[in-house]
């Protein structure tokens, strides 16, 4: 053991110094390291003086890494001094071995470390479980304590800052995530509203990158009036796809091609749906066969009242039903034929399903915005009676306004050769449309030529589209932050960065299985990038 000990003193605490290995004992599951301290002197933690003067000792037993399998554990014997300071309120007080004891602490500096990395990359359950196959076992909790205790990065003031929302409970409480996009790191998360205050304490800030969102401008605008604010690419195409996609869902009438009229119109015999209950319905079926089962009855001779009382009905219902010479005589509920509040929608709903509309839920989506009072039910209710039985016109389903949206806003030379036929198929039938494409890939090269000084044309242009209001309303809004989006399209900055921080922090709170914290939150968020 005299020759093992020099080497286990310099394979265990060769980066320590004043730590002599006295012995080492190895079991089945743990081995025991007992060391002791031979440091001269130790400094008071209360006055900061140091303290020759020795009042006592005793032993410490903090875990070190494992090794071999087995946990190790240190029989530390540390001293307690008296302190040299006669009006130091503590009196006496325990050394502590710089890089391997701290106070109150049951785990080894380095052990601690890795314990923290653990925690830092999968939180309390998953670390927790990652430290049963160390050999390490410890709670949950304690990582997370762990992580909490942990003191703030220092951080230099970035020169270019991006800014983006990320949310706490998403639709209830949100926050703000700055990141450096020179180095692309996450600078600080921000409860709301403190956005203009976190900026005015760094002047040196020149760049602001961000979405469109007006919180952030004003936030920008007030604590840092010296930055060059610069609204994000993805988002400002993003917003003109939205307002492409409601001017072809205005034309929408123009994706589909004019039906060839057929020669000679086919005259198809009068059916039982033109009853009020017909073939198929169950209130119709049902009173079908009492009626059959009634004059069935009557005609082998019962009484009206014998037949009542085989069939479990009034006398009344089965008079009735045999004065009824025909089942459809009895057709006759309160509900047939009444004036309802769909009737005056019922037209545009016949209009959109020729068109090829065959969804209930946009059908009444559709007719809520024209005014129409009631819910889903009804609308559902006419298209399963009235609608589902008509035949739609022969030819191809036309594509949907998102088909159409996508392919104006894919560059032409990636568009596959289908994809480009019907949207050549389209556009000739629409020239509104023709103008919208027109619009679309004129703004397209100035996002990714970073044309910015063409746009004040490209919104004076607009302003004479009359056929395109969502376009227009689009330009409109642009002219409200006109000097950021110019920002945005001229130079190389951009948000996308701080929206990958943003899914990262999105990964994190999951992890963190409802304890995901503002505060610890934050930790993880700055420490473990």
């Amino acid at each position: 053991m005299n020759e093992v000990r020099p080497q286990l003193e310099e394979l265990l605490f060769s980066s320590l110094e004043n730590v002599l290995v006295e012995s080492v004992k190895v079991t089945d599951m743990v081995v025991r390291v007992e060391a002791l301290s031979t440091a001269r002197q130790a400094i008071c933690p209360g006055c900061e003086r140091p303290s020759v003067r020795i009042h006592g000792s005793y032993l410490r037993f903090p875990h070190d890494l494992p090794t071999a399998g087995k946990s190790v554990v240190v029989a530390l014997r540390v001293r307690r001094f008296v302190c040299a300071e006669v009006s130091c309120p503590r009196k006496t007080f325990a050394e502590q071995v710089p890089g391997l004891t701290r106070r109150f602490g049951r785990q080894t500096e380095r052990l601690r470390s890795t314990l923290i990395s653990v925690g830092l990359a999968l939180a309390g359950r998953a670390g927790a479980r990652m430290t049963d196959i160390f050999g390490t076992p410890v709670s949950r909790n304690t990582l997370l304590r762990m992580i909490a205790s942990l003191p703030d990065p220092p951080t230099a003031t970035p020169r270019v800052v991006g800014v983006h929302e990320y949310a706490q409970r998403k639709g209830r409480i949100y926050g703000t995530v700055l990141v450096d996009v020179e180095t692309r790191r996450p600078i600080d998360l921000l409860e709301a509203d403190t956005l203009a205050a976190w900026l005015a304490e760094r002047p040196g800030i020149e760049i602001v990158c961000r979405d469109r969102a007006p919180f952030f401008a004003d936030g920008a605008t007030r604590g840092a009036p010296q930055a060059l604010q610069v609204a994000d690419r993805w988002h400002l195409w993003h917003n003109l796809g939205e307002a492409a996609e409601k001017c072809v869902y205005r034309h929408r009438g123009c994706l589909r091609p004019t039906p060839e009229q057929p020669e000679e119109p086919r005259e198809e015999p009068e059916s039982a749906a033109s009853s009020p209950w017909p073939s198929g319905h169950r209130f119709a079926e049902r009173t079908r066969a009492k009626h059959a089962t009634i004059h069935a009855l009557l005609s082998a001779g019962h009484s009206k009242r014998s037949v009542a009382r085989q069939l479990g009905m009034t006398l009344n219902t089965i008079l009735r039903f045999s004065r009824a010479t025909t089942p459809e005589e009895m057709f006759t509920g309160q509900w047939q034929n009444r004036a309802t509040r769909l009737d005056v929608y019922k037209p545009y709903l016949d209009q959109r399903w020729q068109e090829g509309c065959t969804n209930a839920w946009k059908l009444w989506e559709e007719i809520k915005e024209q005014g129409y009072p009631r819910g889903y039910a009804g609308v559902r209710d006419y298209v399963s009676r009235n609608l589902r039985g008509k035949p739609q016109p022969i030819g191809p389903r036309p594509p949907s306004a998102r088909a159409v949206t996508r392919w104006i806003l894919t560059h032409p030379d990636a568009l596959p050769e289908g994809d480009r036929i019907q949207l050549k198929a389209v556009l000739a039938n629409c020239p509104e449309l023709t103008t919208l494409v027109d619009y679309v890939r004129s703004f397209g090269r100035m996002v990714t030529e970073l044309q910015g000084d063409r746009l004040p044309e490209w919104i004076a242009s607009t302003r004479t589209t009359t056929d395109l209001p969502s376009l227009s309303r689009f330009a409109q809004h642009l002219e409200r932050d006109l000097d950021a989006v110019i920002a945005g399209l001229t130079l190389p900055w951009s948000s996308g960065v701080v929206e990958g921080h943003v899914n990262r922090i999105k990964m994190l709170k999951r992890q963190m299985y409802g304890r995901a914290g503002f505060k610890l939150l934050r930790k993880r968020v700055l420490l473990a990038s």
